[in-house]
């Protein structure tokens, strides 16, 4: 096929078969920078041979014997800046065996929970919230616990703040201060006077807290007093009024 060249030629060059087919060599691409190896958790994770773990004292009402909760972490990522600890699987021991079979099932499906990685804080709120239907019971300090599985609940969240997985916002300088203050001003309207000598003091109950008091609602701790004709918790500053 002829074609007709109609502009002026400024200049030529004269090209070969087979430069035609030599292929265009691709700018290089840019190396990625060496990333660091960081081991996530997952279920294909093996188990290491030795384990961190520590170990927790239950003792119910409910229960004759005490019950002994061991949780086991695994450390990722050791030696580098991204370590962590986290919970591996959980042992509970006693021994009562009335209720063996269900303290089992637990810790199996807890402990396959713990090995499937992701967030397992959800756990703690899920186990907090299981409710005994012949009613739950106090433990030392006030703090109304309304099952067994709620009580080992809050073990394993006191284990997951203490490996950092849970951060619980310390109660405030100021709030600190207006417990104090109410507290105080109680424990001196109680006496009848405008600020109480320590021998004249209403004389607290088992748990630190002024007998009489009921339980709050957002701490769960029986420190829920009424001043001012409005319900105030002298543990975490919590008031119905606002």
């Amino acid at each position: 096929m002829a074609i007709k060249i109609e502009k002026k030629i400024k200049g030529y060059n004269v090209v070969k078969p087979e430069d035609k087919a030599a292929p265009v060599a691709a700018p290089a691409a840019p190396k990625e920078a060496p990333k660091a190896e960081v081991i996530q958790m997952h279920e294909s994770l093996e188990r290491p041979e030795t384990l961190v773990g520590s170990t927790y004292k239950i003792k119910s009402p409910l229960f004759e014997h005490a019950l002994y909760v061991t949780v086991n972490d695994i450390v990722l990522n050791a030696g580098t800046q991204y370590e962590q600890r986290r919970p591996f699987e959980i042992f509970i021991n006693s021994k009562n065996m009335d209720h063996f079979q269900w303290i089992v099932a637990l810790t199996r499906i807890t402990s396959a929970v713990f090995r499937k990685g992701g967030d397992v804080t959800f756990l703690v709120e899920e186990m907090k919230a299981v409710f005994d239907p012949r009613g739950g019971y106090f433990k030392a300090g006030g703090v109304y616990m309304p099952s067994i599985v709620a009580e080992i609940g809050t073990v394993i969240e006191q284990h997951m703040k203490m490996i950092g997985l849970i951060h619980d916002p310390e109660m405030d300088e100021s709030t600190r201060k207006l417990v104090a203050e109410k507290r105080a001003a109680y424990e001196a309207a109680a006496a009848g006077k405008k600020a109480a000598p320590a021998t004249d003091a209403p004389a607290e109950s088992s748990n630190g807290f002024p007998p009489g008091a009921t339980l709050c609602a957002k701490c769960n701790t029986q420190a829920l007093v009424l001043m001012d004709g409005c319900q105030t918790c002298l543990n975490c500053g919590y008031s119905k009024c606002g």
